[in-house]
């Protein structure tokens, strides 16, 4: 078992997308979605810069990886199984707008962009990642994240990029204590940070763009 760990800096609800009751990670990190493997944990910790001030050393989400599966699979899973994740921003309801099954490949291999919360210049970078990591198992907490016990806090990565292989010390610990919280896993138990911001801001795909692509950009350098 691996425990990656990242900043997750633009809690949008879109990557990771917590909704109807799987969540996944189907866009952003590329280098996470190669690497990690059914039975590695993900988990996003907050930016010292959120909308909801200094949480850096908390936890925005956690994901016990349960499956993985190609683009082009999630998106033939998601017609059959969960077509909500597919996004629909002509309906005024977030859940739908930022759904993360963005890639159609119902025409051939090279998929067709879905009106989302990314572009066109967002595609080479997401289709890198290969893979869409799917959990029956996660704790989400948006806006309202909890504090990384003292001795847990080095799987803290506030740099760009993520941890895992620094993080060994700390698997078996931090599972024993996240699923020892008493919290019912597979809900939220917090709204994404960026929600009210989303639907406020009709432009919000072309800010989320460049901010991601920024994000990744730099994620495929910074591995430790």
């Amino acid at each position: 078992m691996s425990l990656f760990s990242y900043c997750l800096r633009y809690d949008d609800g879109a990557a990771p997308n917590p909704f109807w009751d799987v969540c996944t990670l189907a866009i952003c990190k590329p280098a996470i979605r190669r690497t990690a493997r059914v039975g590695d944990w993900v988990v996003g910790l907050g930016s010292t810069h959120s909308p909801i001030g200094n949480i850096g050393d908390c936890v925005v989400y956690a994901m016990r990886i349960t499956e993985s599966m190609t683009l082009a699979a999630y998106d033939q899973f998601c017609r059959e199984n969960l077509p909500h994740k597919i996004p629909n921003t002509k309906i005024n309801r977030f859940k739908y707008i930022v759904g993360d099954c963005i890639y159609d490949y119902s025409l051939g291999d090279e998929p067709r962009l879905r009106n989302s919360v990314h572009q066109e210049r967002n595609r080479k970078r997401d289709l890198s990642g290969r893979n869409v990591l799917l959990s029956q198992h996660f704790y989400y907490f948006g806006n309202r994240p909890i504090a990384l016990p003292e001795s847990l806090k080095p799987i803290i990565h506030a740099q760009q990029g993520h941890k895992s292989r620094l993080n060994e010390p700390y698997r078996a610990a931090f599972v024993e204590w996240i699923d020892g919280q008493g919290l019912t896993p597979n809900k939220l138990h917090g709204e994404p940070q960026l929600k009210q911001w989303i639907m406020d801001n009709p432009d919000f795909g072309s800010h989320c763009s460049r901010r991601d692509r920024e994000d990744d950009d730099l994620d495929q350098e910074a591995v430790c």
